[in-house]
């Protein structure tokens, strides 16, 4: 028969299990029109606008509704989009022309169109500096434009492919190097490379959180899929832990002390940080395959994640792979939420 102090210390765990859970869930999937590649999504949080590339443009949605309010087009190869709402400027990466396009975000028109390092991918804005980033894969750098004008003011030579950025209380900004598995940290300013923190257990990083307040850098690396949690003052390895496959962003919710790493294997890994040095798994939520990007909103702490169902045919000679197509319509925004 059990007794008191152990049906005590049974619904102890429970309520611990209960506490350990984040309460998300899908809650809803905007069906965008079109078909054509995708990558990452950009919430203007206060104008409730989701900037979603698409191929050749990006749609403009209404982040609460999942409506369509806009197309920036002639966008080729488009990877992200940057908002500078200081000047009323936004900024798309182009891939596949070299170049970014900046547009106005109330009109969504094209401003002009600035050439830039050779295959820019993702992009980002800092307001201590004014500046818009571009890390750019064909020329294995960083260019920098004046968030004003649009002209190219420099670039970091960062000699690797850069993926998220995050922008640390110190003014720097870190960036996860793909190529070269380390974290590389430069100043916007002087566009001087300061740091350069190699991750060691993991390679492949791309999703990159950060929490100010414990210093702490948290990294989504795909070849062994893991969150590496990283001292973002010494660059010293705090610990790793197992998320979804082929991760590509990340984010962190400094309120509730949660990491969300979206994955391309239709994983949203989730943890919370206990403290600097203490992490629990938060319960995955699962999404739906190739939603490897995501955007949190702080404001109704929802997180918005693109993604497509694909086709599959067989090769057409022994030894080659099987050819992969989007299949039409299947374009959509996931929105994840609390319960």
């Amino acid at each position: 028969m059990p007794t008191i102090s152990s049906i005590l210390m049974g619904f102890l765990s429970v309520a611990l299990v209960f506490q350990g859970a984040s309460n998300y869930r899908v809650v809803g999937r905007y069906p965008v029109p079109g078909d054509g590649g995708f990558d990452y999504v950009t919430l203007d949080s206060s104008a409730r606008r989701l900037y979603v590339s698409h191929a050749t443009q990006v749609d403009v949605l209404d982040a609460d509704t999942g409506k369509v309010v806009g197309t920036i087009p002639d966008t080729p190869g488009i990877h992200g989009v940057a908002l500078a709402p200081a000047f009323k400027h936004g900024f798309t990466s182009n891939g596949r022309e070299n170049k970014v396009s900046m547009f106005d975000p109330s009109t969504l028109q094209l401003i002009k169109k600035i050439d830039v390092g050779k295959g820019p991918d993702g992009i980002y804005y800092d307001p201590g500096s004014k500046r818009v980033f571009t890390n750019n894969h064909g020329s294995h750098d960083i260019s920098a434009i004046d968030a004003a004008t649009g002209d190219v003011v420099g670039t970091v030579k960062v000699g690797g492919d850069g993926e998220q950025a995050i922008i640390g209380a110190d003014g720097l900004i870190y960036v996860n190097s793909e190529d070269t598995a380390e974290v590389v940290v430069f100043d916007p300013k002087s566009l001087e490379v300061k740091k350069r923190f190699p991750i060691g257990v993991a390679k492949v990083p791309t999703g990159l959180a950060y929490d100010a307040k414990t210093k702490r850098l948290f990294i989504g690396c795909r070849n062994e899929p893991k969150m590496v949690v990283m001292d973002a003052v010494t660059g010293k390895v705090i610990n790793s832990f197992p998320i979804g496959a082929n991760v590509d962003y990340a984010g962190f919710d400094p309120g509730a002390g949660l990491i969300f790493f979206s994955c391309g294997d239709g994983t949203l890994s989730i943890y919370r940080e206990k403290s600097a040095d203490a992490y629990e798994d938060a319960g995955a939520v699962k999404t739906q395959p190739s939603a490897k990007t995501m955007a949190f909103d702080t404001k109704t702490k929802k997180i918005f994640l693109p993604a497509a169902e694909y086709l599959e045919t067989p090769a057409s000679e022994p030894g080659r792979r099987p050819q992969r197509t989007l299949k039409p319509g299947s374009f959509v925004v996931i929105v994840v939420g609390k319960s």
